[in-house]
């Protein structure tokens, strides 16, 4: 790995934070600073907490320290999105959720590797 970028869970994490970024322009307008903040600033924390992450793979319980904080992000960040379904269930929210549970698995399998394999 050259860069955080060759990790497909930071891929997946950027692409579906541009996913929910768009769903919360469709919350009611008093919405958008409440319910649609917190889920923009978690969905954008899994994948700002890979970088930092990465940024810091030299220290591996550094690395790890990110990987749980980016995990635990994108656990806030399914709770807003099942909030969201439930208040507002016209928006198409099951997809994303379904997308954030896999990436919830690859989140915690990368880690384990981490914990196991990685060489400082």
């Amino acid at each position: 790995m050259k860069s955080y970028k060759d990790l497909e869970m930071y891929l997946l994490a950027f692409q579906y934070a541009v996913e929910v970024h768009e769903l919360t322009l469709k919350l009611p307008k008093y919405e958008l600073y409440e319910q649609g903040s917190q889920l923009r600033r978690s969905s954008k924390s899994i994948k700002d907490n890979i970088v930092e992450g990465y940024g810091r793979r030299s220290y591996k319980q550094d690395f790890i320290k990110f990987l749980v904080y980016a995990h635990a992000s994108l656990l806030e960040c399914l709770s807003q999105l099942e909030m969201i379904q439930k208040l507002y269930p016209e928006l198409e929210t099951q997809v994303l959720i379904e997308k954030y549970d896999t990436l919830g698995a690859k989140l915690y399998s990368f880690k384990k590797y981490v914990e196991q394999h990685w060489k400082v």
